[in-house]
């Protein structure tokens, strides 16, 4: 992580040290069972950031409705501005059917592509993320989890992915997965970090 090639994704659930040195992002926990609340995870955001520093930290997702546009649009409106008050970028959890006027476009700085895998990996987020970098948004894909969805990620201009590979049997996948990025080297792409989850209880 520390070479920059991988960056740390936290969540509130996690409870793991971020190494020295590397850059970070934070998930809301919404997907899978790590949410505190609302409260709770804006207190865990704000002292993460104080701990760890903004300069470090390359965003932190609103609280989201996963696989649920509407939802998601309403639960994140009033967080946006409260992330980019602690001095870090926003990002906001496209979900299936978002293209439907359910983006904030002004309100955030990363487009996170959520979602169902069939919606995330199709021709309408493909087109969502050509919208983003003409709006100048950064653009990160979740749920990346082998070679070849890194691949389609670099391919749609994603400058980030997310996965939680590498943290099951890291011994033998961190090879696995620095070759993947190997490969990614000898093309041209925006893909400039692949963010992974540390194992629990990880320093």
């Amino acid at each position: 992580m520390t070479a920059g090639r991988i960056a740390c994704m936290t969540t509130p659930a996690q409870g793991n040290r971020i190494p020295p040195g590397a850059t970070w992002a934070a998930d809301n926990g919404k997907f899978g069972k790590g949410w505190p609340g609302h409260a709770r995870w804006y207190e865990w955001l704000a002292n993460t950031v104080d701990r760890y520093g903004p300069d470090r930290c390359a965003w932190a997702v609103a609280p989201d409705v996963p696989f649920d546009a509407e939802g998601t649009l309403a639960e994140s409106l009033p967080w946006l501005p409260r992330i980019r008050a602690l001095g870090i970028p926003a990002a906001f959890a496209a979900q299936d059917g978002c293209e439907d006027g359910l983006i904030p476009w002004d309100d955030f700085d990363v487009l996170f592509l959520a979602g169902t895998t069939e919606w995330k990996v199709g021709d309408v987020a493909r087109r969502l993320t050509r919208e983003a970098r003409e709006r100048g948004k950064t653009i990160h894909m979740g749920r990346v989890n082998s070679a070849a969805r890194l691949r389609l990620a670099a391919d749609f201009g994603c400058e980030s992915a997310d996965g939680t590979y590498l943290a099951f049997g890291p011994d033998l996948n961190l090879g696995r997965l620095t070759g993947w990025l190997d490969d990614l080297d000898d093309r041209p792409t925006l893909l400039q970090h692949l963010w992974t989850a540390q194992p629990q209880g990880a320093p």
